[in-house]
């Protein structure tokens, strides 16, 4: 990811991902929303699946992960918990479509698989985690019946609306793709404005 367009738009993305995280996930967490995770994981997938028709490069999209996830530490309180599910959401994504998302015939059941694997995966990896290995003490108290219902129930969720929005996302970005070849200056200014603004928006209302 040599070329400054490309920097741009994972930044972008990144920060886009951390803004929803910030602010709607405020609001569906203050709001007690039933499963606001799976609502939060449906947006990040969206935005994974656009950004890989944009820049599909092994590592993209893990970064893009890790720059939602310091968005939304830089401009909301540290629930490291929450940070740990973004960036795992976006590893186990960035593995998927390394392996599956490839630009042949059979990308939307591609991308479809690579959002069930993504939901699965990186739900299984934050409920392990944050048990065995952070030891939060609720998810202690809560024990292996609470780990199986966040994998197989928020999980299974997730990954229904993956194999949708996945799909989706990545054609969005792909057509995209297409829409501004010959017009890359003017995309790449308007990448850089949304950007600035997202973190400008960060700081000044969260």
């Amino acid at each position: 990811m040599r070329d400054r367009r490309t920097w741009v738009l994972v930044l972008m993305f990144g920060s886009l991902w951390g803004f929803s995280e910030v602010f709607a996930g405020e609001f569906l967490y203050a709001h007690g929303v039933p499963r606001a995770s799976v609502w939060l994981s449906a947006f990040a997938l969206i935005i994974l699946g656009f950004a890989r028709g944009l820049v599909n490069r092994p590592g993209s999209s893990t970064l893009i992960g890790a720059l939602a996830a310091l968005f939304k530490l830089v401009n909301a309180a540290p629930f490291w918990c929450h940070l740990l599910g973004i960036v795992f959401i976006g590893l186990v994504f960035d593995l998927g479509a390394t392996v599956w998302m490839k630009r042949g015939r059979r990308r939307n059941l591609q991308a479809a698989l690579t959002g069930v694997v993504t939901a699965y995966g990186g739900y299984a990896l934050f409920a392990i985690t944050i048990t065995y290995i952070a030891r939060s003490e609720s998810w202690l108290r809560g024990g292996l019946p609470m780990i199986m219902e966040h994998i197989f129930v928020g999980g299974s969720l997730a990954a229904i609306v993956g194999a949708v929005l996945v799909p989706i996302g990545y054609k969005l970005g792909l057509t995209s793709e297409t829409a501004v070849e010959g017009r890359r200056d003017w995309a790449f200014a308007g990448s850089l404005v949304v950007l600035v603004l997202l973190w400008t928006l960060g700081r000044v209302i969260g």
